[in-house]
């Protein structure tokens, strides 16, 4: 189901480049939207997501909730921008023991909160458009002590607009990465780590 796309250590979730971008995605609106938009700053189509009641809008992958994604990787990629409105994003992973961690970062959460089956933690955006690196094997070891097997879930929620999300073997450069996973955006564009080496997890 899942192709790597031009690069043995990169593999697409998502990304607008194809008729159906939400093919093996899964959506849910409340009061909100899900919808395509011309973003003025990539000159293309966007997924936009909006909605007052942030958890009410999102997208989830897999499409079936029987399914997992079994993804080994251990660098996951979100390409999204700042619509300036609260947003936030969950993983939910396998570790070395068979437990299921949920990480949700979110711009609305000022500390790192660790709970037996989910660690919260503050997600910073800069203006405009961001990627964002979460290192899943640095942020489990040090929230629960375990090493990351694989990931199981990707959801994404509203507010923001998403252009790729991708996994990756290791950190890559612009330079480095195939033109489909680019974002052509301006040079005041972002790159945003979830696992700050200065934050302190806290219980």
């Amino acid at each position: 189901m899942f192709k790597d796309i031009s690069h043995s250590g990169l593999l697409s979730l998502f990304s607008n480049l194809g008729r159906n971008p939400l093919m093996i995605w899964d959506k849910e609106v409340r009061n909100g939207h899900i919808k395509q938009v011309m973003d003025n700053d990539t000159k293309s189509m966007e997924l936009e997501l909006e909605e007052a009641i942030v958890i009410a809008t999102y997208i989830t992958c897999p499409a079936d909730p029987k399914m997992t994604l079994g993804i080994k990787l251990p660098f996951l990629v979100v390409v999204v921008k700042n619509l300036k409105k609260a947003f936030t994003y969950e993983v939910q992973l396998l570790d070395d023991k068979n437990n299921r961690r949920r990480f949700r970062a979110s711009t609305y959460h000022s500390t790192i909160r660790v709970k037996p089956y989910i660690c919260t933690m503050p997600l910073r955006l800069g203006d405009d458009w961001n990627q964002i690196l979460f290192n899943l094997q640095s942020i489990n070891r040090r929230a629960y002590g375990t090493n990351y097997i694989e990931t199981l879930r990707v959801r994404i929620h509203a507010n923001c607009r998403v252009s790729r999300v991708y996994f990756s073997d290791r950190v890559y450069s612009e330079d480095e990465l195939p033109a489909e996973f680019k974002l052509y955006r301006p040079s005041r564009t972002e790159s945003r780590e979830v696992d700050h080496p200065e934050q302190t997890l806290r219980t």
